[in-house]
């Protein structure tokens, strides 16, 4: 201030008065940056979270699948072993109905015990194949499970992209977008959790 009463003001000083009296833009621009830093730092966590879970299930999804192929190809050695006895019964009735009267019984002894062990084969075979379908039914739960994983974890990074954006640009809406995408990401988090 002069001698006189007049007081002229430099540009800091116009500054500092708005500081004081909230109306700083760079002091509001500094709650959006500091806004946007937090969602950025939960959104990262839970991304990570959400990426190691699809991971899981993924590699959860792949082993179900060897367990299914490992049950299939157990299932199939028991059919070609059903297939061995019908054929060894085949025979024995050929042999059985060509043979004279005093071996038809020996012959049918053979029939009748490979009847018996074909149907307890073909039990342990439909056995295994319906383990098999247990382990297919499994793993494509955990992909369908993966896959809504990796959909989460892309949407929370596109929130981040926006975050990004949201700084560099200084736009409201673009926040306001960054919020929302992040909280479709989260939803689609919580189905995945959910088996859903």
């Amino acid at each position: 201030m002069s001698e006189d009463g007049f007081h002229v003001h430099g540009p800091h000083d116009h500054e500092l008065e708005h500081a004081t009296q909230g109306g700083n833009d760079s002091h509001k621009s500094g709650g959006m940056i500091n806004q946007i830093a937090m969602f950025t730092a939960i959104i990262a966590t839970i991304g990570a979270i959400f990426s190691y879970m699809g991971g899981a299930t993924q590699a959860n999804a792949g082993l179900f699948k060897n367990n299914a192929a490992l049950k299939k190809a157990e299932a199939s050695n028991q059919w070609n072993y059903y297939q061995a006895k019908s054929t060894k019964q085949a025979l024995a009735e050929l042999a059985r109905d060509l043979a004279p009267e005093a071996s038809k019984a020996n012959y049918q002894g053979k029939i009748d015990r490979y009847e018996k062990e074909k149907g307890d084969i073909k039990v342990a075979a439909e056995k295994l194949e319906g383990e098999s379908t247990e382990w297919d039914h499994q793993s494509d739960e955990q992909m369908h499970q993966h896959h809504r994983w990796a959909q989460a974890t892309t949407v929370l990074q596109v929130a981040i992209a926006l975050a990004a954006i949201a700084l560099l640009t200084k736009k409201k809406w673009l926040e306001y977008a960054m919020f929302g995408v992040g909280g479709i990401g989260l939803v689609v988090g919580v189905l995945a959790g959910m088996h859903i």
